[in-house]
């Protein structure tokens, strides 16, 4: 039997085997993991996106639903937050300019609604 082909034949075997210990033996258990537990970076990223939603669409109510899915933290602390850290991080103009656009809405929006309260 050639070198090559035995390579192959163990390289195949050893991905075989990973294969079975991980799915089978003793696969990964998400447990209680929500939205609220991602990382800074991408919970930037998904605010991103629904700025990027907002802009094209306008609709504010259906932006403020999205933001709901990163937890029981106000809209205007999650758009500040990631923000913060776009800037921090060096994202671009357009990505910062989306973010801020999103960040007036929601700060017109409580503004209104304060100026709404007897």
């Amino acid at each position: 039997m050639s070198r090559w082909l035995r390579f192959f034949i163990i390289l195949v075997l050893g991905i075989g085997i990973g294969l079975l210990y991980g799915w089978v033996v003793d696969p990964v258990e998400y447990i209680d993991t929500s939205p609220e537990s991602l990382r800074d970076d991408y919970k930037t990223d998904y605010v991103l996106m629904v700025a990027e939603a907002y802009q094209t669409e306008g609709e504010l109510d259906l932006a403020l639903e999205r933001l709901k899915f990163l937890g029981e933290a106000a809209p205007e602390v999650l758009v500040d937050n990631a923000l913060y850290f776009a800037v921090q991080s060096g994202y671009s103009a357009s990505d910062l300019k989306l973010l801020r656009g999103l960040s007036d809405a929601l700060t017109a929006e409580m503004n209104q609604y304060e100026g709404d309260q007897p």
